[in-house]
């Protein structure tokens, strides 16, 4: 008699150890009985039936998955590989359990394929420049879909964008001949300018009395002392003054 209450003893206090459910803070219960959805616990100390009912705990954090790797075919015909990221959370626990098998690989794929309808309908300098507002078109299509599945998508970042070899060959040398027409662009707007400063310092000087002369000691003595500097004057300045006077009259 003595073993059968040892033996009845022991037995429930495993039934009482296995009925006690402790949930962390950042997750919930899903609670099934008998096979049949019956509510969420929350956080805490939770009491579960043994062998009536059973908890499915779903994380509520912020959690990230990737988008693999895929070629897709640009709007330009131009293959490129494209990966992302898609960041999200679990907003209603009990469709994320009961309404999909596996949300987190159901979304997976399901933000792979919008990845390839979005890309697919750009060009490829779009895609390289528009980051951004394709992730958040991709957010959208997949939010949308999800979100009768109890999950909220918050962000998805493209990650890696791969052209072919022989493609960025052509667009460096595109660029390396971009940079060129702009440095060009760049040097004949500096002659025009300082031509412009050139003209209106000469018109000044030519009706300033010694103005020239002033310049000419000003560029002498610009030269320095050195013995290898030597300057012939072909005519003094003010003989070509002598002569431009006659020349007006």
């Amino acid at each position: 008699m003595a073993i059968w209450l040892y033996v009845l003893i022991v037995f429930a206090l495993i039934v009482i150890f296995s009925s006690i459910k402790i949930i962390d803070q950042y997750e919930k219960g899903v609670i099934f009985t008998l096979g049949k959805f019956t509510g969420i616990r929350n956080p805490g100390f939770n009491l579960i039936v043994p062998f009536i009912q059973r908890a499915v705990i779903v994380d509520m954090r912020v959690r990230t998955i990737d988008i693999e790797k895929q070629q897709v075919m640009t709007k330009d015909n131009v293959p490129v590989d494209v990966n992302g990221v898609v960041f999200f959370k679990v907003q209603n626990v009990d469709d994320a359990v009961i309404k999909v098998q596996d949300y987190q690989y159901a979304i997976a794929q399901y933000a792979q394929t919008a990845l390839r309808d979005v890309v697919g309908g750009m060009t490829l300098d779009t895609i390289l420049v528009e980051r951004q507002k394709i992730g958040d078109e991709i957010r959208k299509i997949v939010d949308k879909e999800t979100d009768q599945w109890g999950l909220d998508v918050q962000v998805i970042k493209l990650q890696d964008i791969e052209v072919p070899d022989d493609l960025k060959r052509i667009m460096s040398r595109q660029a390396a001949a971009e940079r060129e027409k702009r440095a060009v662009v760049i040097k004949s707007e500096g002659d025009r300018d300082a031509a412009k400063n050139l003209a209106a310092a000469a018109n000044v000087m030519s009706k300033s009395h010694g103005a020239m002369q002033l310049r000419t000691l000003q560029t002498l003595d610009g030269l320095g002392p050195t013995a290898s500097n030597t300057v012939v004057m072909a005519l003094p300045v003010e003989v070509m003054e002598m002569f431009q006077k006659m020349t007006k009259k």
